[in-house]
């Protein structure tokens, strides 16, 4: 059995309806896993559940959630639990960047969104499920940070700062659960094509920019970035926490 395989496992991740979400769910589930799809819309969700399923009978549920609300956050996990069984994996993919410009631009408002959906929202969730990966002594928790988050930003200041709090939380949390073998990773992709990061590639200068220092002289695609999701959540990366 290949150290990859994840038959038997169940998966959240969020911001699965399109772009990097999506492709870390197609690949779950092409490994075996069992996944729940989620992201505001639950017409996106259903079209993405609908594909992996045609591919994989069975393999994903869409529940529709939304990262300003806990109580939504909560049915996501209480619909995985109650349709799939206990969660082994949790992808906090999902997040919010409302503000494209310098700090000195940003309003209270957009800067609140950002943290709260980039910071307390993933706390959210982790308090949910970790719990139960805790006393069954099982469980990865994998949180999508961003380049953005291990140097600084002209134009995504605060989205930046967030990301960097996700490499934080990875750290202390790893720490936190290490010895009750929940094992606590982020992956912090460069930058990526997906309808997210579209300002960034289609502006001939940021794209540049971004493929100047690059050593293969491009940007990512979603796939790219799923098989270090494959990595984190399956028996592959046993002895690897507290990592971005």
């Amino acid at each position: 059995m290949s150290q990859f395989d994840m038959t038997g496992k169940v998966a959240i991740v969020t911001g699965s309806s399109r772009g990097i979400g999506r492709a870390i769910a197609e690949e779950f589930a092409a490994h075996g896993a069992k996944v729940a799809i989620s992201s505001r819309n639950q017409d996106a969700c259903d079209e993405v559940a609908s594909a992996i399923n045609a591919a994989n009978p069975g393999a994903a549920i869409a529940v529709a959630s939304s990262l300003s609300s806990k109580e939504s956050l909560q049915a996501l996990v209480d619909k995985t639990r109650d349709t799939f069984g206990p969660v082994d994996v949790l992808v906090c993919n999902a997040a919010s960047n409302p503000h494209y410009g310098p700090m000195a631009t940003i309003t209270d408002e957009q800067l609140r969104k950002t943290l709260d959906h980039n910071i307390v929202s993933q706390h959210w969730l982790i308090q949910m499920v970790a719990p139960a990966m805790l006393e069954r002594r099982s469980g990865s928790i994998i949180l999508v940070s961003s380049i953005g988050g291990l140097r600084g930003s002209p134009i995504l200041g605060a989205y930046a700062i967030t990301k960097a709090a996700d490499i934080q939380m990875t750290k202390n949390l790893a720490r936190e659960y290490g010895s009750h073998n929940v094992r606590v990773n982020s992956i912090a992709p460069g930058l990526v094509k997906t309808d997210f990061a579209r300002a960034l590639w289609e502006n001939p200068e940021n794209l540049k920019a971004s493929t100047a220092s690059a050593a293969m002289g491009r940007i990512g695609e979603p796939h790219e970035i799923a098989g270090a999701a494959v990595f984190l959540g399956s028996d592959a990366s046993s002895f690897m926490t507290g990592q971005t």
